[in-house]
């Protein structure tokens, strides 16, 4: 497939945040939608400071302070995407309405929160089964602690949970070319 079909979705380019806390799926949907709409990706957990994962991986939970780097080596991306004007793809927890603020910040106004709304209990349960990552189930209270989910007045794209990835990466397709279809040039 050549990069144009990949990006024929129906979908303009956007800069998406896929949010949520640990576990919810955001890399799977990351990963999902670049495949799909060929636009770059950032995994946003590998912008955390070598402390911040080391904090995280000692299981202790990250405070404002530890986490602000981070979200503005995030924004940064964010930004550097916006100019692009092609699209791009970051996964961050984006946990507070302040955390979120800060991402749209100074020219990011426009970048769309997907956000992985997910029962506690699979949470729990991906959490425990899952292999290879630094941030452990006993850190989940502390991150459901400090969700704020966004709301109306952020216009977040919400996506529930879905029993396959694909049916996930299709349900959330689906919403953004319902919501943000691709422009069509206007003829005169």
């Amino acid at each position: 497939m050549t990069g144009r079909e990949l990006q024929d979705q129906g979908i303009r380019p956007l800069v998406l945040v896929i949010m949520g806390v640990s576990g919810c799926g955001k890399t799977t949907l990351a990963e999902g939608l670049h495949n799909l709409l060929g636009w770059p990706y950032q995994e946003g957990d590998m912008l955390h400071p070598r402390v911040n994962v080391e904090k995280m991986a000692a299981g202790i939970p990250l405070t404002d302070a530890d986490r602000l780097p981070w979200l503005q080596a995030c924004h940064k991306w964010l930004l550097g995407r916006v100019a692009s004007g092609q699209g791009g793809i970051l996964t961050c927890s984006a946990l507070k309405r302040s955390y979120r603020d800060l991402l749209r910040a100074d020219g990011a106004a426009d970048i769309v929160f997907v956000y992985l709304e997910i029962p506690e209990d699979v949470l729990a349960e991906r959490l425990q089964r899952r292999r290879g990552h630094y941030m452990p189930p006993s850190l989940l209270p502390s991150q459901l602690a400090t969700l704020e989910p966004p709301t109306a007045d952020e216009h977040p794209l919400v996506v529930h949970l879905e029993e396959t990835p694909a049916d996930l990466i299709a349900e959330t397709i689906g919403l953004l070319r319902q919501r943000f279809p691709e422009r069509t040039p206007e003829r005169g």
